[in-house]
Order: C-alpha cells, then structure tokens, then sequence
C-alpha cells in the first residue's frame, strides 16, 4: 500500500521527480506546494494544493515530503524550505528511481532523491536534500555533502569529495580523489582536475 506524499515546488524538476515517484510506486502525491496564485492548477495532473504558509496544516495530516524545488545558481531555497520543514515535523524519504542503480554498500540520507539512469556505487555516501540526476555517475567512495545538486551525465569519480551545498553542472567530471569546497558552482561541460577551495565558481567559457 502507497504512503502519501507532498511536494513542495512546481517547476520543471518536479515534472521529473513526479516521473520518478511513480515509476517507484511506494507513494501516491496528494498534490504539490507552490506560489498563491497556482493554487487550482496542475503539473502533469496533479493539483497544486497550497502554499508555503499551508505545510504546517498538509504535513499535520500527511507527514512525508519531497521538496522539488530545482537548484542551480543557489540552494538557498531548498535548505530553507528543508529547516522549515523539520521544523513542523516533516519525514523526508529517499526516493530512488527503479531505473537507477544504488549499491547495497552505498548510503542515502534522507530527502534525497536519485533520478532514473544514476549510478551510485559502493562506498558512496550521499548527504541530506541531495538531487542525483539522470544518468550522473556516482563511483565508490565518493562523499555528497548536503544540499548538493550533481546534474545529468556528470561524473564524480572514486574517492572525490563534495563539499555541502554545491551544483556540480551537467556533463562535467572530476578526476579521482579530488576535493570541493563546500558552496561551490561548477558549470556544464568542465573537467576538473584539481581540489577546489570553498566557494569556488568554475564557468564554461562561451
């Protein structure tokens, strides 16, 4: 029998959490949390419920919550939205797309999630409110700091660590071993080679 669950955001990475959800099938969404005047809408058929001040009174009744609010240029949003919620008691599974592979000898923390085709492999330890996109590769003993955004077809190669709170852009990878400072912004298509200092911002040039 599915649990219920809220969503918090409504944009194009909800969309995709949605997709992921119910491929997995262990939760039916009542409906999603976004801005006052969405209320009465929908994202691919599911209603738009309520807004920020309305979690205290849907997690009452309803408990678990995914936020899929996205994160690109800050996770800002999320870390508030993530302390908000704990605050009233919300329960953050970690959802893991069936089409994705976790290793037994992997960890997950909570509100998590991990998109379809992701690979995490053993030894990795994923922090809290983490995006794992689609087809981003995880090698073994790679650390996730909370927060974290690794996009799609990235790859973070074994023993690498990622400091809390950074976005690791799509099709970017870092060599073995490295080190991420902590809020650190790597942009699309970069090859790291080398340990970067918190705060770090790495651009594509055009």
């Amino acid at each position: 029998m599915s649990s219920n669950i809220i969503l918090v955001g409504g944009g194009g990475h909800c969309r995709s959490c949605i997709d992921v959800i119910e491929q997995e099938g262990r939760f039916n969404i009542v409906g999603i949390v976004d801005l006052s005047e969405k209320i009465g809408q929908s994202v691919i058929g599911y209603p738009i419920i309520g807004e920020d001040k309305n979690l205290l009174e849907l997690i009452k009744a309803y408990s678990n919550a995914l936020i899929t609010v996205g994160q690109i240029d800050s996770p800002n949003r999320r870390i508030e939205l993530y302390k908000y919620l704990k605050e009233i008691n919300a329960v953050f599974p970690v959802i893991r797309s069936p089409l994705s592979y976790v290793s037994p000898h992997a960890s997950i923390e909570e509100g998590t999630i991990t998109m379809h085709r992701a690979i995490i492999n053993a030894g990795a330890k994923i922090g809290k409110n983490c995006i794992i996109n689609t087809n981003a590769i995880i090698e073994h003993d790679v650390i996730i700091g909370d927060h974290s955004h690794i996009s799609t077809a990235s790859v973070v190669n074994g023993g690498t660590k990622i400091g809390p709170r950074t976005f690791f852009g799509s099709n970017s990878d870092i060599k073995h071993n490295m080190v991420i400072g902590e809020d650190s912004l790597i942009s699309n298509g970069i090859s790291v080679r080398t340990s970067l200092l918190p705060g770090s911002k790495i651009l594509k040039e055009k």
